[in-house]
């Protein structure tokens, strides 16, 4: 996909979802940061019905360490791994009230300095909470980016570094989003409901599916 067909990509996407949001469901950054947490190896739909029990209790660093770390297991043990995402979000809290007086710090290192914030994690609180343009590679944006030729890489961060330098301006700080709801309601990893894409004519993938119902290429 050339340089145009990128730029006629996300413009597409945003004239059909022109304020894309994150589906996690949160109500400050300290929220979003616990959300995004936990949704590792997780659906955020099953995140959200975690936090929507946890938040009304305990919704902010001094309230989880006031919680503690068994109660707070309980609240989220519907999400896959709770225990170390509940001990990871327990020692951040701790440092967030101890370090950062219970803000969410804004730089990159001091994000990844936290218990269980990694690379993904950190882009996305820069991205949602602070509008920078930073871009949160998962899973759905991995393959879309291999799969349509916008950026291919062969690990997360490589496909990071080719949508930094591959973007354009005015859709870095949304791209995100445009493709993580692209990959997970269209460009889905089994079968690429392709036949209502609508930027299939620029997309690279060979192995379109045309039709509902039909088998991906092998």
């Amino acid at each position: 996909m050339n340089k145009t067909q990128i730029r006629e990509f996300f413009e597409i996407l945003r004239q059909a979802n022109p304020s894309p949001q994150t589906e996690l469901e949160y109500a400050s950054v300290f929220e979003l940061l616990a959300a995004v947490l936990l949704s590792a190896q997780a659906t955020d739909v099953g995140v959200n019905k975690a936090t929507r029990r946890l938040f009304v209790v305990a919704n902010t660093p001094r309230k989880i360490l006031d919680l503690g770390e068994e109660k707070l297991a309980e609240y989220i043990k519907t999400i896959g791994l709770y225990k170390t995402k509940a001990k990871n979000l327990y020692a951040t809290c701790r440092i967030l009230v101890e370090q950062y007086d219970s803000q969410v710090p804004r730089s990159r290192e001091a994000l990844e300095s936290l218990p269980g914030v990694g690379r993904k994690t950190a882009n996305v609180v820069l991205n949602v909470a602070f509008g920078e343009a930073t871009m949160a590679v998962d899973t759905h944006i991995f393959r879309v980016g291999n799969r349509t030729g916008i950026a291919k890489g062969k690990t997360p961060l490589a496909v990071e570094k080719q949508l930094e330098k591959r973007v354009p301006q005015p859709f870095r700080v949304g791209s995100h989003h445009w493709m993580i709801l692209h990959g997970r309601y269209i460009c889905k990893a089994r079968t690429p409901e392709c036949w209502r894409c609508p930027v299939i004519d620029l997309c690279d993938y060979k192995d379109k599916v045309l039709e509902k119902g039909a088998k991906k290429a092998a």
